[in-house]
């Protein structure tokens, strides 16, 4: 051990004349701990937030949406070939886009509706998992009347369930001298999906694809193709492999384009939390200077013995700086440590509920991204080890003469 460390650690652990400088380094120590605790578990919820939002988004929506520029897709077959052979694409879809108002007779209200396969849209979208009753294999069947699948919210304002009869009305209807006269299609609800989020659960509907051509006034051809990748978070790789593969009559979209916005906020949030909470750990970097200072004004007398001695100022600076190091990586260590404990009882006992009707999730999501962990101890022991300079440097001005004049 040297020379500046051994010393730095004979002032640590010896006692205080002042008890009240002990009890500064000890609330320095549980500060740095408290801070970079609070850090790590809320980037943790936070991360688990997101990720949770992102896996409810895209659940129901494909990775990737192709759509032709200037109107409808009429060889949809042949081009989800195109899109298939894509390195990275793993099912595409076709799908039809429309608006409609759906009425039980009890209720009216407006409805997004979605014309998809039935054969190949439980490989892109995750609908079929997140089914309260029925099934996508329903919409194939004909019974003599037009299958729909509805969300669980716009169920329940309408006031019906799986086996009612309810009644579309598009205005895609032809033009007469009174008007558009608009297109009605009786239907039967053959199933009811719940995906969490209030947005899809209380606006959507699921039909076939003759159905939505039948609604929206198309005579053959789809509005686009849903595409589901590999790797959700390289597609827009594959997006910009499509795009090249398709040439530029085409727009393809991936979902971090078509959510940029909400999922931009909730980056920026997220730096706008680490600096804020790292305030903490700045203030606990205060109380190491304030601890360091009076520990260099109790020990003037011993650091002007050793400058007599011959211990160069280099070495004075070295004997504090690692005193305020084992003060921040003590807190530090501390923290990363309570601050994973508490993530892993978040993450196994689910203590905290969320309402259902407010966020897409019910209890407290928790991802411990080491990265992040990474960001925080390293940030925390840089604030540290900086607060330690000042003090170092001014122990190390102390001249023995003026020091030990009237000892």
């Amino acid at each position: 051990m040297s020379f500046e460390r051994f010393v730095s650690f004979r002032y640590l652990r010896a006692k205080r004349k002042q008890k009240f400088i002990s009890l500064i380094s000890v609330i320095s120590v549980l500060g740095v701990a408290v801070g970079v605790m609070a850090l790590i578990v809320v980037l943790s919820v936070y991360t688990g937030f997101t990720e949770g939002l992102r896996d409810q988004i895209i659940g129901i929506n494909a990775h990737i949406l192709v759509q032709q520029f200037g109107g409808e897709i009429d060889n949809p077959d042949q081009l989800k070939e195109e899109v298939v052979s894509v390195k990275g694409v793993v099912a595409a879809t076709p799908f039809i886009y429309g608006q409609a108002l759906i009425t039980s007779g009890r209720s009216s209200t407006g409805i997004v509706l979605r014309g998809i396969d039935p054969a190949s849209a439980g490989k892109v979208i995750k609908l079929e998992s997140q089914m309260l009753s029925g099934s996508l294999k329903d919409l194939s069947e004909d019974n003599g009347l037009p299958a729909i699948i509805l969300g669980k919210d716009l169920a329940a304002q309408l006031r019906v369930s799986a086996g009612w009869k309810i009644r579309l009305i598009s205005p895609n209807g032809p033009l007469t001298p009174m008007g558009v006269l608009p297109k009605v299609r009786t239907c039967r609800i053959t199933g009811i999906f719940e995906t969490g989020m209030y947005e899809y659960d209380s606006s959507m509907g699921f039909v076939n694809l003759e159905t939505a051509r039948g609604l929206t006034g198309m005579d053959r051809g789809v509005h686009g193709l849903e595409v589901r990748v590999a790797d959700v978070d390289k597609a827009n790789i594959t997006a910009a492999a499509i795009k090249k593969q398709l040439g530029n009559g085409y727009s393809v979209r991936d979902w971090m384009q078509i959510n940029q916005n909400l999922f931009a906020a909730l980056k920026l949030e997220k730096i706008g939390i680490f600096i804020a909470l790292d305030l903490i750990i700045l203030v606990a970097a205060l109380n190491i200077i304030s601890a360091l200072v009076m520990v260099v004004m109790e020990k003037t007398r011993d650091i002007a013995i050793l400058k007599s001695m011959g211990a160069a100022t280099g070495s004075i600076m070295r004997i504090f700086f690692y005193q305020g190091a084992v003060i921040g990586l003590s807190g530090t260590l501390l923290g990363v440590g309570s601050g994973l404990t508490l993530c892993a009882l978040l993450k196994r006992y689910k203590i905290i509920e969320l309402p259902s009707n407010v966020y897409p999730m019910s209890t407290m999501p928790v991802k411990v991204v080491p990265m992040d962990v990474t960001v925080v101890a390293v940030s925390a022991i840089l604030i540290t080890l900086a607060a330690t300079l000042y003090p170092s440097w001014k122990a190390s001005r102390i001249r023995p003469a003026e020091a030990l004049t009237y000892e």
